[in-house]
């Protein structure tokens, strides 16, 4: 009788670890899906995002209700995080998509002494180092190249160009991460503000992703084409839409809020290196996208900065909680 209670109590450290895993296994195939659509970078962003607006609002209840002011303010920083991120994907490879936005924790630490008013320590500054180091390095295969469009691949068609777009995205999630902790250093949002964010940075990806087509003179509405169920590779860019908004972006953050509720912020972000490892994994597998050797090598270094960046944090915060007060 005490067996299954036991067993479960067993389980239950590794749930919300497991939901870590998971939501950063979905998060990381959104480099192959995105690739998959037959729409512009633009299309993909905003319809996506509206995809998942629909997903959370009918399953994640704490979505429908706590918008702020703050609210919004951070779905400016996350919808351009998101367009940013789409956008390099269409031109550059997976791989230097996730590793140049991996190095948003190089512009937090630029941006804390400034905003949040912290100390940057000695191992914060070999940090950034190591990072701005990865970070030139995934630069080195379009420059190798001759620069420009050099090393370009069916679908990493501008390099060069899907790279800077690459790197926007990692200041603008690195923004988004600066801006909720100031708003938490006066009022710690809860679970609900977390939800109304998403759905609201969302929502704001969806509107300026349509309103940037309008000015451009782009299309945002999908082509009566991809409607035509006959025509070979037809479901490829719906289906895409929908992994990408149900899945990839819906339920990874379903997942990842409740993952966070449990685990340590420093576990939390080694458990979700797997997105980068697994990006390019994917890009590979579904589209025979090869990163060059330069990317491959910057995205060690960054990889292997965050991991020893996170691990000497812990450290300094279990010594400073093993001292005496």
């Amino acid at each position: 009788m005490s067996a299954v209670p036991s067993a479960a109590a067993d389980l239950a450290p590794w749930r919300p670890r497991a939901d870590l895993l998971l939501a950063a296994l979905l998060f990381s195939t959104g480099g192959a899906f995105i690739k998959s659509c037959e729409l512009s970078a633009l299309q993909v962003a905003g319809w996506r995002s509206l995809v998942a607006v629909l997903f959370l609002l009918l399953v994640w209840p704490a979505a429908r209700r706590g918008f702020t002011a703050s609210s919004f303010l951070f779905g400016v920083l996350y919808a351009t995080t998101m367009i940013a991120y789409v956008a390099a994907n269409k031109y550059t490879t997976a791989a230097n998509a996730i590793y140049l936005q991996s190095t948003a924790p190089l512009f937090v630490l630029l941006l804390s002494p400034i905003v949040l008013k912290e100390k940057v320590r000695r191992v914060d500054l070999l940090f950034m180092v190591a990072l701005a180091g990865g970070l030139l390095l995934c630069f080195g295969d379009a420059m190798a190249a001759g620069g420009g469009d050099g090393g370009a691949q069916a679908t990493a068609p501008r390099p060069l160009f899907g790279n800077l777009i690459a790197l926007l995205s990692g200041l603008a999630w690195a923004s988004t991460l600066v801006g909720l902790r100031w708003f938490g250093q006066r009022a710690r949002l809860g679970h609900d503000g977390a939800a109304s964010s998403v759905v609201a940075g969302n929502l704001i990806c969806f509107a300026a992703a349509a309103l940037f087509a309008s000015l451009y003179g782009e299309p945002f509405l999908p082509d009566a084409a991809l409607f035509d169920l006959s025509r070979d590779g037809s479901g490829a860019t719906f289906s895409s839409l929908g992994f990408l908004g149900v899945l990839q972006i819906g339920l990874a953050y379903c997942v990842l809020s409740r993952g966070m509720k449990s685990v340590p912020a420093v576990e939390a972000s080694l458990l979700l290196l797997l997105e980068p490892v697994l990006n390019p994994l994917w890009a590979w597998l579904v589209h025979d996208e090869l990163p060059g050797r330069f990317t491959m090598a910057g995205g060690g270094v960054i990889l292997a900065a965050t991991v020893f960046h996170a691990l000497a944090n812990a450290k300094s915060a279990a010594a400073r909680a093993g001292s005496p007060a």
